[in-house]
């Protein structure tokens, strides 16, 4: 079974200010994919914070995969895609293209996400956007691939 986490990123939420709507439509997506959600958290807009929290999904928890929410903006405050680079060793670039790519016939602003994705040991870590339909988007346009790159991640070859 995958073990997957999910990240929100929002200082108001995790201030309890609104419902988390976003983690649970990571969360509906991982299961979706066939991942079991060991762990779900809510953190501030904080660069290190955010970097402690995807080492330890993936160097102890040993995710295989992370997903995270919110902090991918223009904002002063969005450095998740900053926390996520220095915190990879592998980029996936196709992975959020592929994202805004399904997401340009819904929003005229699909270019301004600045989500990432790339691999930390044998974790899959991959930003999306705060809004929760635009996660509905995204994981649709990404949902299939998943599983096989963490199949490859892990080492068992597949049909390409």
């Amino acid at each position: 079974m995958l073990r997957a986490a999910v990240l929100t990123i929002s200082t108001s939420r995790s201030r309890g200010e609104g419902e988390d709507e976003s983690g649970q439509r990571l969360s509906e997506l991982a299961d979706r994919i066939g991942a079991d959600v060991v762990a779900s958290e809510v953190i501030p807009d904080e660069r290190e914070v955010i970097e402690e929290r995807l080492r330890a999904l993936a160097d102890q928890e040993r995710c295989d995969l992370v997903l995270t929410t919110g902090g991918t903006g223009f904002s002063p405050t969005d450095v998740t895609p900053e926390a996520t680079l220095e915190v990879v060793e592998r980029q996936a670039p196709g992975i959020p293209e592929a994202m805004r790519a399904a997401s340009r016939e819904q929003t005229r602003h699909w270019m301004l996400s600045r989500s990432v994705a790339g691999i930390r040991g044998s974790t899959l870590i991959v930003n999306f956007p705060g809004n929760p339909a635009s996660i509905e988007v995204a994981g649709g346009a990404v949902a299939e691939a998943l599983p096989h790159a963490l199949a490859l991640i892990a080492g068992r070859r597949g049909h390409h």
